[in-house]
């Protein structure tokens, strides 16, 4: 049990990988949240993590660390454009 919280602790104090497409680590935790709440809603894990052990959060960032995630980046659009 103490080995395993230290794992953890561990593995908390690490900068997390980024994707090579996600270009900061506030879009890394944007994109996080939101499948966050996809999993939380019923949706299905793209990677090999039980939902029943592991939090929501952390399958999602595991699922973007593996580029298992797809998204878009729009670019923002000024009032009157089309």
């Amino acid at each position: 049990m103490v080995e395993e919280t230290e794992q953890l602790v561990e593995e908390s104090n690490k900068e997390p990988r980024v994707n090579p497409t996600i270009d900061s680590k506030y879009r890394m935790i944007i994109l996080a949240a939101q499948r966050s709440k996809q999993l939380q809603r019923g949706a299905n894990p793209k990677v090999d993590m039980d939902p029943r052990k592991s939090k929501a959060t952390r399958i999602a960032m595991k699922e973007l660390e593996d580029g298992k995630v797809d998204f878009e980046i729009l670019s923002p659009t000024l009032p009157g454009e089309n």
